[in-house]
């Protein structure tokens, strides 16, 4: 079947990926046909062997003619096992586009990586606003296929970027946005890498002090040429008679004492070299896939750089070390190993092996760098291609700002995502958010917030459209007690708003998302202190929302910098609705009372509300 073009900018990402899809079945049943013919043909091939072996039994052909079957054969294995690993590759790019549709039809929830591991405990923000976790934020993003593109996205989903690096990032991801082939390619070849790669013991091996001295590694190199040079001699002069045994007796027994005196030191470096090396090799295919793309953004060419550098590429390198590797392994072979004693063969490739890895140990973490980097692109530009309807936001330097339009939770099905706008900046930097139970508000908090981290991760946002400044989040709508620590929901609360003001005293540019302010105390001590640090946070240059049931804290705000608006809900036959949309004011409705009613609760008959009277804050 003919490979599917290039997607064209604007094109529907779905039916892109479901052409592909479909390209990559058809392929799956032809590579499967494909080894079904090589297996008739591998029978094929044992019976004519069987054949000519009775024929040469009786005589009626020469032995030698069983060397062609045999070789048929052997050549027979070795396409059955390319074909077999075609069709895993096609079968692992049917699911890839499969996924791919997935998250386009809101379907991929529990069917990715949640990064449940990556998740810092005490972090600002990242529980608040389901960043990991099965249906979080980094399931949904995720597209890595090694350990360290997770690290690296989960890295700028946690601490956001400069305006300057969103931008390069931006710019990035929109060259990437349409490179399908090359995402394809990145998730072929690193399907087997994750258990085979330790990022931290290979940098610490690239990075290790030299096994062999410089100084000693010289003589060693002379004495790896000239012993065994000796001992060839010594040989070829027993051999035709020149002289007798002495000679050669002699030269052993000083090859024998050169591997006594550097056996334990080359021990140490094939060991050492051979687990590094096998985990190399198995990260080399991914970085072909990068070596070998051309890429006009600054950004991607400098990642690129980092791999392809003056002496070649890493995975050239890579295949170079895997190579030595290769040759120092033929020692262990029986048939080899007197041959691999006189040419002190073992001595040699370990100082081959420290040779390359004094020359490019350096340069592996930067590699793995430019891995992780460029596999983070990767996951959010298939973002990007996935939402062509999410703008890139815009980021500036200056004031405090969070300013947009019709913003939606990520993590929502887009046919229910009911959208509200944002607006923070200097002259208004705090909303007060009322509304009754299951009305939207921590929804509202959590949407604002998420569209804040990915914005601030450099990936497309759920908005029509959205300006922000370079803002540092501080969350409290996941804040629990804690039996075992012994503190109240309370406690656990004051804390993190601690941890907040703490942030704020850093500098301006604090986003605040307090949900149920001081919840766990009453109305008069949450009104008062709930006051106090909305205000001392605006003292500090922070900006934010703030959610509450307490219609006294609502409408009891009196300073200009802080406005109100509210989520409302409809009793209606005995019906709650709810429209989910932002309204200007305090919230002139409740309905505990009718949930209570609609579980079964005994109640009171309920009167209708009416206005909020507004509380002196200095009255109990």
């Amino acid at each position: 079947m003919a490979e599917p073009a290039p997607a064209p900018r604007g094109a529907d990402p779905r039916a892109v990926y479901e052409q592909r899809r479909l390209a990559r079945r058809e392929a799956v049943v032809q590579r499967r046909r494909a080894v079904d013919r090589i297996s008739n043909l591998r029978l094929l091939t044992a019976a004519v062997a069987v054949a000519l072996g009775l024929a040469a039994w009786r005589d009626l052909v020469g032995a030698e003619w069983l060397g062609v079957p045999l070789l048929g054969f052997v050549g027979l294995v070795i396409a059955h096992e390319r074909a077999h690993r075609a069709v895993r590759h096609a079968t692992r790019a049917v699911r890839h586009y499969r996924a791919g549709q997935r998250r386009i039809d809101d379907e991929w929830a529990g069917r990715g990586h949640g990064g449940e591991e990556l998740a810092p405990a005490d972090h600002p923000y990242a529980a608040d606003l389901d960043l990991f976790g099965t249906g979080s934020l980094f399931e949904l993003l995720c597209t890595a296929t090694t350990g360290i593109g997770r690290h690296a996205l989960a890295g700028w989903l946690l601490a956001p970027a400069s305006p300057a690096e969103l931008r390069r990032r931006q710019a990035a991801l929109d060259e990437l946005r349409e490179r399908l082939d090359l995402r394809e390619a990145l998730a072929l070849s690193g399907d087997e890498i994750d258990g085979a790669l330790d990022p931290a013991e290979l940098v610490a091996w690239g990075r290790a002090p030299a096994a062999i001295e410089p100084a000693r590694a010289r003589r060693w190199r002379v004495l790896a040429f000239v012993v065994p040079a000796l001992s060839l001699v010594a040989t070829a002069g027993w051999a035709v008679g020149a002289w007798g045994m002495e000679p050669l007796a002699a030269t052993l027994l000083v090859t024998w004492g050169v591997g006594r005196v550097t056996g334990r030191v080359v021990q140490r470096v094939h060991l050492s070299s051979e687990r590094s090396a096998r985990q190399l090799e198995v990260l080399a295919r991914v970085l072909e896939c990068l070596e070998r793309e051309r890429f006009a953004d600054p950004t991607l060419a400098r990642l690129q750089a980092m791999l392809v550098g003056e002496e070649g590429s890493a995975s050239r390198a890579i295949r170079g070390l895997a190579v030595r590797l290769g040759w120092a392994e033929a020692a262990r072979g029986q048939l080899f190993a007197p041959i691999a004693f006189a040419l002190l063969w073992s001595l040699h490739f370990a100082l081959s092996l420290e040779a390359w890895r004094r020359r490019h140990g350096p340069a592996i973490e930067g590699w793995l760098a430019a891995l992780g980097e460029l596999e983070a692109l990767a996951c959010l530009s298939a973002y990007a291609f996935e939402h062509p309807d999410d703008p890139f936001p815009t980021v500036e330097e200056g004031e405090p700002v969070l300013e947009g339009e019709a913003l939606g939770h990520p993590l929502l099905p887009r046919a229910s995502c009911v959208r509200n706008p944002i607006a923070l900046d200097v002259r208004v930097p705090a909303r007060i958010v009322s509304g009754s139970n299951m009305s939207g508000k921590s929804t509202y908090l959590r949407t604002v917030g998420i569209n804040v981290v990915l914005a601030l991760a450099g990936a497309p946002v759920r908005a029509e459209r959205l300006r922000l400044s370079a803002l540092r989040i501080g969350a409290t709508l996941r804040v629990q007690d804690s039996l075992r620590g012994g503190a109240s929901r309370f406690f656990a609360e004051i804390t993190r708003l601690r941890t907040i003001v703490a942030a704020a005293d850093e500098g301006p540019g604090v986003l605040f998302l307090i949900d149920e302010i001081l919840h766990g105390t009453n109305s008069h001590d949450r009104r008062i202190g709930g006051h106090a640090i909305v205000l001392g946070l605006l003292e500090r240059g922070a900006l934010g929302l703030v959610t509450t049931h307490d219609l006294a804290l609502a409408a009891g705000n009196e300073d200009p910098r802080v406005a109100n608006v509210h989520f409302r809900d409809e009793l209606s036959e005995g019906t709650l609705r709810f429209d989910y949309r932002l309204h200007q004011g305090v919230v002139r409705t409740s309905n505990a009372l009718a949930l209570m009613e609609a579980v079964g609760l005994p109640v009171p008959a309920r009167e209708p509300a009416g206005p909020p009277e507004p509380l002196d804050p200095e009255r109990p």
